[in-house]
């Protein structure tokens, strides 16, 4: 049963007339941040805000079965910021796959490597030995120092090994590539950290917007798809394959640009020895690529507010749940332009390929096969959600990860909730997102969610990541009213699309936007390590009816249901908001007007389960 939905009913609400305390811990660095006018405490960008960015040419080389990937690259690094800059930290994310690197988890052989190796290194244009030692982050002193408002030149070159077990990037067969995290990158220097120094040890990732010119040298009949735009189809494919490709951008349905056996006999690509595929993009955290000679490619395209969006899937035929993926591709392309986060979908293309995990990239979702195809729908819904978070919003997903991941896990909610109805959305949700938190007794997975997820492992990043955030995000939703929940969260989106903010920043933008302080919200879910345990403790004959006493054991602000049954047998729900604990977190009092006799009194919390269900009701004599 939906419990989001407010059951028209005579009830009062009675509240201590005591507000709690309202304030929210804040970091140092993001206090310094606030007092150097580089953010505003009305939650928007403050005057004094700036953030680098960088102009990436990049080229890459690779010829499967061959694991290796080489590249070149050029980068035009700008300082934005008011610090001259001695130094400079690279990521060399795929060192996470070298023997001793830290890592969350235990992995096989198959998914070692021995890294990258940096071939040479220059600095506007004169070599220089790469000095930086670690594993993910390394940094590398300049021969001369980057002054604000200025920019510098690096050109890399490097190679690496793909690694055998398929994940996030890597091996899906021996012709299949996922090609991610694959170039050295500048780290994000930012106006409250400075260098992100955090080495990348399976969790998520921070990145700035740059500008991207990407060449992906493969052999012939190797497909390549990926961000951005690909800027010299009629160079790397035959004629007739270019006339789909170029039919389907116009396509409300989805059109075979190619059959696997038609890439495979060699039908599909250039008939060269070798074809350099060529794509760009701008203003965009990262890149990433899928490459094949026996993919399935579909591809049509949708209506999004005044242009035409393309919707794309590569794929084996062997894979019977992904010949439906444009489809479900088009369906979350528009769902989530035109209802939640209803924000028109940024970019050109989508592209859902098959790989080795669920993992979302600017314009690219990397979906493995499963049996269920309503399983398929809910992972490639969720990737492509995290185009607002983090892509739109360039949240630092490493460290505070609810802030996308909780986010992506809202709006897959949402559509579940219009594609399957509340009954089966509310189950769906229940079983994969919250009963692991309602019923594991472990400390870990009460720990509050601001606390940095690069300090998490297991259950306790899972559940501060995806299922607690999300019910907060929806609690809010609740309480506010759709519309201005809507307006609040536009108006976040607006500030801070295409820029870096804080959790604060998000909190800030909401309080301003609603006209009140919502602090006693912010640090009952994000800053306490409370859970939801609700229990009726007395109903009560009163003047009009009856008062209904629930008591919050677990302390979390929580929405549910009252469900009364009255004497004659019908039934009725009451709903209550998470505004019923702002005056007092611990008990509320619910005043019910009825003339008719109350026989029971059951919480229903919904989606917001409860971590012990047996003090969840009251039965009269």
């Amino acid at each position: 049963m939906r419990v989001l939905a407010t059951v028209a009913t005579a009830f009062v609400v009675a509240l201590p007339t005591t507000a709690r305390a309202q304030s929210l811990y804040a970091p140092r660095a993001v206090k310094r941040a606030y007092a150097a006018g580089t953010r505003s405490a009305d939650g928007n960008p403050g005057a004094n805000y700036w953030q680098n960015r960088g102009r990436y040419e990049i080229s890459i080389t690779t010829a499967p079965p061959a694991r290796r990937v080489s590249g070149s690259e050029a980068i035009t690094y700008f300082n934005n910021s008011p610090d001259t800059l001695s130094s400079v930290v690279f990521k060399l994310l795929l060192n996470v796959h070298m023997p001793g690197a830290p890592r969350s988890g235990g992995t096989s052989e198959d998914y070692l490597t021995s890294g990258v190796h940096i071939s040479s290194f220059a600095v506007n244009g004169t070599a220089q030995e790469w000095t930086g030692r670690g594993f993910t982050s390394q940094s590398v002193r300049l021969p001369e120092a980057l002054a604000p408002r200025d920019s510098v030149r690096f050109a890399i070159e490097w190679y690496y090994d793909v690694s055998l077990q398929p994940g996030r990037e890597g091996m899906i067969d021996s012709t299949t590539y996922y090609l991610a995290y694959f170039y050295p990158r500048v780290a994000v220097y930012d106006d409250y950290d400075g260098w992100d120094v955090m080495d990348h040890a399976g969790h998520e990732f921070y990145s700035d917007f740059n500008d991207y010119d990407v060449t992906v040298t493969v052999p012939r009949n190797h497909v390549v798809w990926g961000t951005g735009t690909l800027t010299n189809a009629p160079q790397v494919l035959q004629p007739d394959a270019l006339r789909r490709y170029q039919a389907s951008f116009a396509s409300d349905t989805a059109i075979h640009v190619a059959t696997g056996a038609q890439t495979e006999a060699g039908s599909i690509t250039a008939p060269n020895v070798t074809n350099s595929w060529h794509f760009t993009a701008t203003n965009v955290p990262d890149v990433a690529f899928g490459l094949s000679d026996h993919y399935a490619w579909e591809a049509g395209s949708l209506a999004i507010a005044d242009r035409r969006v393309s919707a794309q899937a590569a794929y084996s035929d062997a894979a019977p749940d992904l010949h439906q993926m444009v489809e479900y591709v088009r369906h979350s392309l528009d769902f989530l332009s035109n209802q939640w986060p209803g924000v028109p979908y940024p970019y050109e293309k989508m592209t859902a390929f098959e790989g080795g995990a669920g993992m979302e990239y600017p314009m690219m979702a990397n979906d493995q096969s499963y049996p269920d195809p309503v399983f398929s729908r809910f992972v490639v819904e969720h990737e492509i959600a995290h185009t607002y978070m983090p892509f739109y919003m360039g949240v630092n997903e490493t460290r505070y990860a609810f802030m996308d991941e909780g986010w992506a896990t809202t709006f897959e909610y949402l559509m579940a909730e219009a594609d399957m109805g509340p009954e089966r959305a509310t189950t769906f949700f229940q079983q994969f997102r919250v009963n692991g938190w309602a019923s594991t007794l472990s400390p870990l997975v009460d720990l509050p969610i601001i606390t940095p997820a690069d300090a998490l492992t297991g259950g306790a990043y899972g559940i501060n990541a995806y299922g607690k955030p999300a019910l907060a995000y929806l609690a809010m939703k609740d309480m506010l009213g759709d519309d201005l929940f809507r307006r609040a969260l536009h108006a976040y989106m607006t500030r801070w699309h295409g820029k870096h903010p804080t959790p604060w920043d998000f909190f800030y933008t909401f309080d301003d936007v609603a006209g009140r302080p919502l602090d006693w919200f912010w640090d009952n879910w994000f800053f306490s390590n409370h859970y939801i345990d609700l229990a009726v403790r007395g109903v009560a004959r009163a003047q009009g009816g009856y008062t209904v006493a629930v008591e919050n054991i677990g302390g979390m602000d929580a929405p549910f249901d009252l469900v009364l049954t009255f004497s004659d047998g019908t039934t009725q729900r009451l709903h209550q908001t998470a505004a019923v604990w702002q005056a007092d977190g611990k008990r509320a009092s619910i005043a019910v007007s009825t003339a008719r006799a109350v026989r029971s009194v059951t919480i229903d919390g919904g989606i917001w389960v409860d971590a012990d269900a047996s003090n969840n009701g009251w039965t009269g004599n």
